[in-house]
């Protein structure tokens, strides 16, 4: 009996190290943010070629064609003139779509696709020409004029993966700006703080640029959910550096209504243990490699959602007072702290209006992630597509923003 409460003891200090590790490096990054001198580059610090990169933004649209002039007159604006757009417009009534740019392809599968990975493929497939790297897109999205320019300056300093900067194309729903939020407190601490400490970024499943040999290597058959996950792993794995370019911006659309958030966050809830076997692998393979990048980035994804990790400390603080008062206060002073560097990250990180003020609407954010975890048997059973619904143009979103 005695052993078996040792071994019990020993799995709770186990629990509670693990999920506090969950809880510090938030803290400890957004402190090295301000100690560390800023690395544009990461560990490219010498520019290697004044080459001029040729790019195929390839961009996949699903049964739906409204936001393919809008994405496409934000490419025609660029002004960096090295690249060909290539839409693959899925399942798609294409008769309105007439571009006399010659450098934009329509793609029309003659028959379904209904996948993400198939649609790419398709595109890579088709290619007029020879190009040095590919751009991931959605349908939804818009770039930035400077957005290649800016692009081209990370290839020509040796990165062969680059995740570029992801903003809010919409901000004007409570929700759209509780989704924006998540992503600016993700974006900082797995993206840009990863760069200036030169360690590998996490990628997106858009706005994500490949050099082209690279990608044909890594290519692989998964077309369900969560493409961007496995795409994660193969990289981090290939390179020595994914780099983030803060300064190549891509709008992508938030979700605007608590339904449609649900919907999404079931998706995601799903792709998390979906890949959580190949997360240990990677977690694993970077430990006894002592590649911190691998190390990094395989213990991330083995992260719970953020509404769980508060749900798991919230009952651990609580059992803690019970059996160990001493560990209760010191949860509750790491929930604390955790809470305010949040609050600062997005204050200090947020480049768009009403944020801070959201941040009182998180438990609405929560309560739909609670909902969306009971519904995750049905991720397995459907794609789950998230409905968008904002037809903008870059010259308007422009006009209307204070960056």
């Amino acid at each position: 009996m005695q052993l078996i409460t040792h071994i019990l003891w020993i799995l709770f200090y186990i629990i509670n190290g693990v999920l506090a590790v969950y809880f510090i490096i938030p803290i400890v990054f957004f402190l090295l943010h301000y100690i560390l001198p800023e690395k544009k580059f990461g560990k490219f610090k010498k520019q290697q070629t004044e080459k001029q990169f040729d790019f195929a933004a390839i961009i996949t649209a699903h049964q739906d064609t409204r936001f393919i002039a809008p994405l496409v007159d934000s490419f025609c604006k660029q002004q960096y003139q090295h690249f060909v757009v290539y839409v693959v417009a899925d399942d798609c009534d294409i008769s309105n779509l007439h571009f006399t740019d010659s450098r934009i392809k329509i793609i029309k599968p003659e028959t379904a696709l209904h996948g993400k990975t198939k649609s790419i493929k398709l595109a890579v497939d088709s290619f007029v020409r020879q190009h040095d790297a590919l751009i991931i897109f959605d349908s939804d999205n818009l770039v930035h004029p400077e957005y290649l320019k800016n692009l081209n300056a990370y290839f020509q300093h040796g990165f062969k993966v680059v995740q570029t900067h992801m903003l809010s194309k919409n901000t004007g729903t409570v929700y759209a700006r509780l989704d924006s939020i998540g992503h600016i407190y993700n974006n900082f601490l797995e993206r840009q703080v990863k760069m200036e400490m030169g360690l590998s970024s996490a990628i997106l499943g858009l706005g994500i640029a490949i050099d082209l040999d690279l990608y044909k290597e890594i290519f692989y058959k998964d077309t369900l959910g969560g493409f961007d996950k496995r795409l994660q792993i193969l990289l981090v794995q290939k390179v020595k550096q994914i780099g983030f370019a803060k300064d190549c911006i891509v709008y992508d659309e938030k979700v605007e209504d608590g339904a449609t958030l649900e919907k999404q966050r079931t998706r995601w809830i799903n792709t998390y243990f979906k890949y959580f076997p190949q997360s240990i692998s990677l977690f694993v393979k970077g430990l006894f490699k002592l590649n911190l990048s691998q190390f990094l980035i395989g213990f991330i994804m083995l992260r719970p959602p953020l509404f769980m990790i508060f749900i798991l400390a919230f009952i651990l603080t609580a059992v803690s007072f019970i059996i160990k008062p001493i560990l209760g206060i010191m949860w509750c002073m790491l929930i604390f702290l955790f809470a305010v560097n949040f609050v600062l990250i997005i204050a200090t990180q947020s480049r768009q209006k009403g944020m801070v003020g959201s941040l009182a609407y998180i438990p609405k954010i929560v309560v739909r992630q609670i909902r969306s975890l009971l519904r995750i048997k049905t991720a397995n059973k459907s794609f789950l597509k998230t409905e968008h619904n904002n037809v903008i143009y870059i010259d308007d979103l422009l006009n209307n923003e204070s960056i």
